[in-house]
């Protein structure tokens, strides 16, 4: 029996529960749990400031914000978008009625390949959703000039790209809109939430009718709005983590550096590349298991599993493979091979900022001593 401790892809960082409670007691004495709250404000303002963005309004969680995006900015037809993501970039189109268009990705970033996009637009196109897949920026130049040669949105799902920045700044002030989540598993968290990078005053304003039942005042509705408010204990997580979050970055960034150097020389694993001279949050740390190793990805998986790692092979199945996405044309694996090879050979290694070397170790040892 293996009594190893338990490791898994990513662990919420937590801070000290003697900082929390101030905040509580605060929630406890003005009787404000929700609806646009004093820590609501706040962190939304803090947020601005750290991420260099103007306006951010806040979610209960990732998969709203992005289905109130598509809802603010009208998007119908078809969306191009990738198959290498989590579900709930393909399912927020869904719960709009707007058909997904899956198109290939780049095998090096294994983000949407922009060489690929204008194949797939149509006269139903309306816009593009890439993904900032573990982090590592699109290449956000070449989609916006297929997106203006074709008066076409683009929305990031930039679940992942957390404080992420190009040479031009904040990675989320790309498109016409960004979506980021705060779920627990991310870099940045507030146990459950998320948030729309918002271009304008008029478009936030918006956005936060169409998060609050479409209410602009008590008597008055203009749209056909959900509830995809955050609470305000939801929000005091938000702030509390932000104190930690430059700590917890660079924490991310020391246990990069010591895979890519452990595992560079080892046949048949690859390192995904790295975010290159983008400012980097470290969100993951995927490898891809390829021929040569003495191990396929499944068996790699599993002798982790059985040494209590539990790593992830993320993602797989690709979005395209469920069921409900299957019979679309473009999800034909044929038309997706980089996208359909990535899948059967990623495994996403543990990475997060209480991640001991001792631990580490150990899983690099199950990864080169084969």
């Amino acid at each position: 029996m293996n009594t190893d401790k338990p490791i898994y892809v990513t662990q919420p960082f937590l801070p000290p529960l003697e900082e929390l409670t101030p905040y509580l007691e605060k929630i406890w004495d003005n009787k404000i749990l929700t609806n646009g709250g004093p820590f609501h404000q706040q962190l939304e303002q803090a947020l601005c400031e750290y991420l260099g963005v103007e306006h951010i309004a806040l979610f209960t969680n990732g998969t709203l914000a992005l289905v109130t995006a598509l809802q603010a900015l009208r998007i119908t037809g078809e969306v191009i978008t990738t198959p290498y993501s989590f579900v709930a970039t393909a399912h927020s189109l869904l719960w709009n009625g707007i058909k997904p268009v899956f198109v290939d990705i780049d095998p090096d970033t294994l983000n949407l390949d922009p060489a690929k996009i204008e194949a797939a637009i149509t006269p139903q196109t309306t816009a593009i959703m890439p993904v900032h897949v573990y982090g590592h920026p699109c290449d956000v130049e070449a989609i916006q000039k297929i997106a203006d040669n074709y008066n076409l949105r683009v929305i990031y799902d930039a679940a992942h790209a957390f404080g992420v920045q190009d040479k031009n700044g904040s990675i989320l002030n790309h498109g016409d809109m960004s979506v980021l989540s705060f779920h627990a598993t991310k870099v940045f968290n507030t146990f459950e939430g998320g948030a729309i990078i918002c271009p304008d005053a008029k478009t936030k304003q918006r956005i936060d009718h169409l998060k609050n039942f479409g209410f602009v005042d008590e008597v008055t509705v203009v749209a056909p709005g959900i509830n995809g408010k955050m609470s305000e204990l939801n929000a005091a997580i938000g702030l509390l983590q932000l104190k930690h979050i430059d700590h917890a970055l660079a924490r991310r960034k020391e246990i990069d550096a010591i895979y890519r150097e452990a595992l560079s020389t080892v046949k048949g694993i690859r390192c995904v590349q790295d975010a290159g001279e983008a400012v980097a949050n470290y969100a993951y740390f995927p490898i891809m298991v390829e021929t040569g190793y003495p191990l396929t990805r499944d068996a790699l998986f599993q002798k982790l599993r059985e040494h209590n790692i539990y790593a992830r092979r993320y993602f797989y199945p690709l979005i395209s493979e469920f069921s409900m996405y299957r019979a679309l044309p473009s999800a034909n694996p044929k038309n997706l091979p980089i996208a359909t090879e990535a899948a059967y050979q990623v495994i996403c290694l543990p990475i997060y900022p209480t991640l001991t070397l001792e631990e580490q170790q150990r899983i690099i040892n199950l990864v080169t001593e084969v």
